[in-house]
């Protein structure tokens, strides 16, 4: 697990170091004691080091994780150890537009944007190998998977689809976490960026979305309709209008139907006989 690494002021070791050197000159007339100090002088200056905002100095001594320095500034820690620089920005990597199956068998194109930083530098740097190139991998993966476990669109209530972007986005996202947890990774969000039917299969699927349109719209014309007949023909018999046996009604009805569900303009017939002739 991570831990904070020994440090100081750089500042202030550098200042230590300098009058040490100068007080070795100035009581030393051989040089001896001064070679000597500047030497240990050399040897604690391997410890300075210089942390920018949002960045972190992994510390290691002859490969002993010695810990990890998050502020900012100029610091000395233990000399002869190598310090590694990690990231704690705010990153964002964008997949490839993946070529997969959805649930129901259907080649699809999909790809998403995952927002993701390193909480735990320890986990990042040893963890795994690059834990760059590993939320990048995992990230696939997981966009795969998730195109994999639900249809481009249902037709079905009850069912989740792909293009129902807050559940599937909450979805890739704790998936990515878990994923991601190994190599020290928060992951703050991942969308959806693209998704469409394959090429080979888009008209056709194109063509099924049309129909499915026309037929959905229909079936609401249709409904209104009859509500507004059933509304003309109850205000006619309350205001008393005309009196309409069964055969009249049934007239009447389908003439309404025909004018409300009609896709054209209808052309007015005048009828100057009887409705019986």
């Amino acid at each position: 697990m991570e831990r904070r690494a020994f440090r100081v002021s750089g500042f202030l070791v550098l200042l230590v170091l300098v009058a040490a050197v100068g007080a070795a000159a100035a009581v030393d007339r051989t040089g001896v004691l001064v070679a000597i100090v500047a030497t240990v002088a050399v040897l604690l200056m391997t410890g300075f080091t210089v942390v920018n905002p949002n960045q972190s100095r992994v510390v290691q001594f002859f490969g002993r994780y010695v810990g990890t320095i998050h502020a900012a500034g100029f610091h000395w820690t233990v000399p002869l150890s190598s310090k590694r620089s990690v990231s704690l920005r705010v990153r964002n990597f964008e997949t490839a537009r993946l070529k997969v199956s959805d649930a129901d068998g259907n080649p699809v194109e999909i790809a998403a944007v995952v927002v993701w930083r390193v909480v735990d530098t320890f986990k990042a740097s040893f963890g795994v190998d690059d834990h760059i190139s590993y939320v990048a991998v995992q990230a696939e993966a997981a966009v795969r998977h998730l195109a994999t476990s639900y249809p481009y669109e249902t037709h079905d209530d009850g069912r989740t689809s792909l293009r129902e972007g807050t559940a599937v986005s909450e979805e890739l996202t704790a998936e990515l976490s878990e994923r991601a947890a190994l190599a020290g990774v928060e992951v703050l969000e991942s969308r959806i960026t693209h998704l469409a039917y394959a090429p080979e299969i888009a008209q056709a699927m194109l063509a099924r979305q049309q129909a499915s349109a026309i037929v959905g719209a229909r079936y609401k014309i249709v409904e209104g309709a009859v509500g507004m007949v059933q509304s003309a023909l109850e205000r006619l018999k309350e205001l008393e209008v005309v009196e309409l046996d069964e055969e009249r009604k049934a007239q009447m009805v389908a003439n309404l139907l025909v004018v409300l569900c009609g896709d054209r303009n209808v052309q007015p017939v005048v009828n100057t006989g009887s409705l019986y002739s």
